[in-house]
């Protein structure tokens, strides 16, 4: 497939929305949420050895909270030497508000789209930062996909995924061009499976449930299911991840929401950590109402 590059443009009302809201957003993943690499709701499953960057829990009301292949005790956090930087907790309240926290995400995500339409297999693209659908196919992602950051040092991806997120064994997403208030979002209406040693990027929020399959990775990103299970085995995932990316300096977050409106916007990670416009942003203000109507651009690296 000839690769494609596409940059997408942000509506005029995101516009407006980067231009002074860092009184009123919200991150994309909540506190409790975000100290989750991996996040079942019926199980999480694991066959070890695995390495994992962050907490690693499960919560489902009625549900059994299982946890295997990791230490675990109903309702207490403890340790185990395959989880770093995070502790296992089989229920508890931190997963319970964890598992909350991931639905009002999964919402908010879905607010976005829909995004510009892209075929099932993203093999071979270099897409810029924008919102993304993508439809169910037999793979998603049968070889390498190229996210760039074009220098923005707080990039934002959102794939939208109707139904199923499958990637082919070997397959490679790689992020650059980007820092460290950057994010890669996998909103999936179903479930997600990642292929065998697949080098996967991002946070995958599945509907459903999430499957790595053998020494599948996600150093940079999250794997959290909202009703069903996470199924790992022999991965590493992290979600404490700044300076892992080849050409960049880091992927960690770069996706707010504006909390007071009505649906979720992109909002730059700088704005709601006290950076103010430059005076120049008021011309790229004026272009982008002049811009109204446009949904994308042909990228140019």
């Amino acid at each position: 497939m000839k690769a494609q590059k596409i940059l997408s443009v942000l509506p005029l009302a995101v516009i407006g929305a980067l231009y002074g809201a860092s009184a009123w957003a919200t991150p994309f993943l909540g506190s409790d949420l975000a100290s989750f690499t991996v996040l079942g709701s019926s199980t999480v499953t694991n066959v070890p050895t695995s390495a994992i960057d962050g907490s690693v829990g499960v919560w489902s009301s009625g549900g059994a909270n299982a946890i295997t292949g990791f230490n675990s005790s109903p309702g207490v956090a403890v340790s185990d030497p395959q989880v770093t930087g995070g502790t296992v907790q089989a229920g508890g309240s931190v997963a319970q508000l964890a598992q909350s926290q991931l639905t009002t995400a999964l919402t908010n995500l879905g607010s976005l789209g829909p995004g510009t339409t892209l075929s099932a297999d993203l093999t071979g693209l270099t897409l810029g930062p924008g919102v993304y659908t993508v439809p169910a196919g037999t793979t998603n992602l049968s070889g390498a996909l190229t996210l760039n950051g074009g220098g923005n040092a707080n990039a934002a991806w959102v794939f939208e995924m109707p139904s199923t997120l499958i990637t082919s064994s070997n397959s490679v997403v790689n992020v650059i061009n980007t820092g460290s208030g950057a994010g890669v979002y996998w909103d999936v209406g179903s479930s997600a499976t990642i292929g065998t040693n697949t080098a996967f990027l991002g946070n995958i929020l599945a509907l459903t449930s999430i499957t790595m399959n053998t020494t599948a990775t996600d150093l940079c990103g999250r794997a959290l299911a909202s009703t069903g299970a996470v199924t790992l085995q022999q991965n590493s995932l992290s979600g404490a991840c700044t300076g892992v990316m080849a050409g960049s300096s880091g992927l960690s977050g770069g996706l707010y929401y504006a909390s007071g409106s009505s649906a979720a916007t992109f909002l730059p990670y700088a704005s709601v950590n006290g950076t103010v416009p430059e005076p120049a942003t008021l011309p790229l203000l004026g272009l982008g109402l002049v811009g109204l109507g446009l949904t994308s651009l042909r990228w140019r690296g």
